[in-house]
């Protein structure tokens, strides 16, 4: 089975402050995915009888009584797995600067393979494309942001595909309380939209448009807890963005009308950015509960989702701190490529035990495949399918600072 993409890209920061470079790597040289599907692997470390189960190809699952011995054995395999080299920068950029003592920053918008729009602590945005090599210059935000998540939906219209056209919404992880209600215009929720400036114009450009808040935001219940944006994602068809808010239930906005409506009072079970992934008709992510890549079923949106198998591909070394959140990039026909951020700190000793920090960043290829529930009496199936997670390769990239983190995979 091969990939619908050939790139995987990645966002990777400098050690000098608000520079970034856009670096991608070639999936048909640096391969994360088996030529073969691998079986996969049991409690004793041989091959299953049973099919694709969730387990790591470098270390065998654990059962209750040797769960020690194989978080050491997982660990030790996971210093000895492959490394990755970044490839040469496609773009190099950086924040502006209007003031020595301003804290440069740099947040990148992924908005599809190979394009990225990026906006710098004063707000000034341009767009990257990299398959065209080219960079184009965006309308300011209205106001900077300065812990925004990013949801693209891409454009229904096929004239718009070439140009990467759509709708970026940009909203703050953690907005401010609000007075007024929600109908009024709020900077901390904003859009950038592909479209014409008026009906008799041919040419379509991009726009900034500032949005309504959610009602939570305008809500003086929550004005003493300040929840967040724990968990989003674009659902209905690209009809709707759901945003699921700690302590406060799920909104919708409406990306025709710009309207909230639909409160819920659940959130979405997972942790982040939700994908819906059309091949498995399912919605792709990670879980609220231990960060493993889970998958569940929102066209229903009238209740509560519920989780469907959620699978870890990973077991870190012990040393190693997370340093930020996973992230997976959907890379087509059910295959995955799933990122994992670490830090590990140790003692130099060529150097009078000065502490020597490192970031690593494990990039996993992991395919995701249908597979029929038997019947209990062992005979055929009963028409219900089960989903099963097949690790592939990992490959680690560690870094000193120096030469980059990796911060962003797309």
């Amino acid at each position: 089975m091969g990939l619908s993409r050939r790139f995987l890209n990645l966002i990777v920061e400098s050690r000098i402050p608000g520079v970034k470079s856009l670096r991608c790597i070639d999936l048909t040289r640096q391969h994360f995915f088996n030529n073969t599907t691998p079986q996969p692997l049991n409690g004793n470390g041989s091959e299953s009888e049973e099919g694709p189960q969730d387990a790591t190809s470098w270390a065998p699952a654990a059962d209750a009584g040797n769960l020690k011995n194989t978080h050491t054995t997982a660990g030790a395999s996971a210093l000895k797995m492959g490394r990755i080299w970044l490839p040469s920068p496609s773009f190099n950029f950086r924040a502006t600067t209007s003031s020595v003592e301003e804290d440069k920053q740099m947040h990148c918008f992924p908005i599809g393979d190979r394009r990225v729009i990026c906006a710098d602590q004063s707000g000034s945005c341009f767009l990257v494309d990299a398959e065209r090599r080219r960079v184009v210059t965006m309308p300011h935000l209205h106001k900077p942001k300065s812990a925004p998540l990013p949801l693209f939906v891409p454009s229904a219209d096929p004239d718009d595909h070439n140009d990467g056209g759509g709708i970026l919404f940009v909203m703050e992880s953690a907005p401010e309380p609000e007075e007024g209600c929600s109908a009024q215009l709020s900077h901390q929720f904003e859009a950038f939209v592909y479209r014409k400036p008026v009906s008799i114009y041919y040419h379509k450009s991009w726009h900034c448009h500032p949005l309504p808040p959610p009602p939570f935001v305008c809500d003086r219940k929550c004005r003493e807890n300040l929840p967040k944006i724990s968990s989003y994602a674009v659902v209905s068809g690209g009809s709707h963005v759901c945003i699921s808010v700690e302590g406060a239930g799920s909104y919708f906005l409406d990306t025709a009308s710009y309207t909230w409506s639909h409160e819920r009072a659940w959130t979405l079970p997972f942790r982040g950015k939700v994908e819906y992934v059309p091949e498995l008709k399912l919605w792709f992510g990670f879980s609220a509960k231990d960060q493993s890549l889970a998958a569940a079923d929102l066209t229903d949106t009238d209740s509560q989702p519920q989780l469907v198998s959620p699978w870890k591909e990973f077991n870190p070394h012990e040393e190693w701190q997370v340093s930020q959140d996973p992230q997976v990039v959907n890379l087509g026909l059910g295959r995955f490529c799933i990122a994992r951020f670490f830090h590990n700190r140790t003692l130099n000793r060529d150097c009078k035990d000065e502490p020597n920090e490192q970031n690593c960043a494990v990039l996993t290829g992991v395919e995701v495949v249908p597979s029929r529930v038997p019947e209990a009496n062992g005979n055929g199936g009963n028409g219900k399918v089960d989903l099963h997670m097949i690790t592939h390769k990992s490959r680690r990239y560690m870094s000193n600072g120096s030469d980059g983190v990796i911060n962003t995979v797309f």
